[in-house]
């Protein structure tokens, strides 16, 4: 079974995380929530709490096949500030592991140095801010081993993207038309 990790700091947008976890979930996904702080407990951006699986302290991440890393203010600039998420972000991109970021996440990437020269999409606010990357205008990006997303708005296209990638085709579309959605 494919392994995924979804960062959780406090101040994300908390449809951008859940909403994977959900996909992944029903694509038959192992994926945990994983608070970067010292606390299972998170409080999204909109003052939804939640409760983590697990403390990204103590997660090992070398089983993991993907990170997953949600927007939301100011949770992006959390993700950028944990030295846990910079170290898991560049040890996955240095050995070609599945790394994405939906809204104003991509940032945190381009922070750490990894989207110079590769396509991506971030939310509209965030553009001026993610260097060198090709600024491409789709809802869902993937460049190797990156996946982008534009927004809250993208989230669905998003996760379905992540189930194919993790658990192929036929499973991204059977959660598709499990969930009625059309695009």
């Amino acid at each position: 079974m494919s392994e995924a990790v979804v960062f959780f700091a406090d101040g994300l947008e908390e449809c951008e995380g859940l909403l994977a976890v959900d996909i992944l979930r029903r694509a038959g996904v192992g994926i945990r929530t994983v608070s970067i702080s010292d606390s299972l407990t998170v409080t999204s951006s909109h003052n939804v709490v939640v409760q983590c699986d697990a403390l990204a302290a103590d997660v090992d991440f070398t089983a993991v096949d993907m990170i997953i890393l949600p927007g939301g203010i100011p949770g992006t600039y959390k993700l950028a500030e944990s030295k846990i998420v910079r170290k898991t972000v560049l040890d996955f991109n240095e050995s070609g592991k599945k790394i994405a970021a939906v809204c104003a996440a991509p940032y945190v990437l381009a922070e750490f140095g990894i989207l110079d020269g590769r396509k991506a999409i971030c939310h509209k606010k965030f553009r001026d801010k993610i260097g060198g990357a090709i600024l491409v205008e789709e809802e869902v990006v993937v460049d190797s081993n990156i996946t982008t997303a534009w927004g809250l708005g993208a989230s669905i296209p998003f996760s379905l993207e992540l189930a194919r990638q993790l658990m192929g085709e036929e499973a991204a579309e059977h959660v598709r038309a499990g969930i009625d959605y059309i695009h």
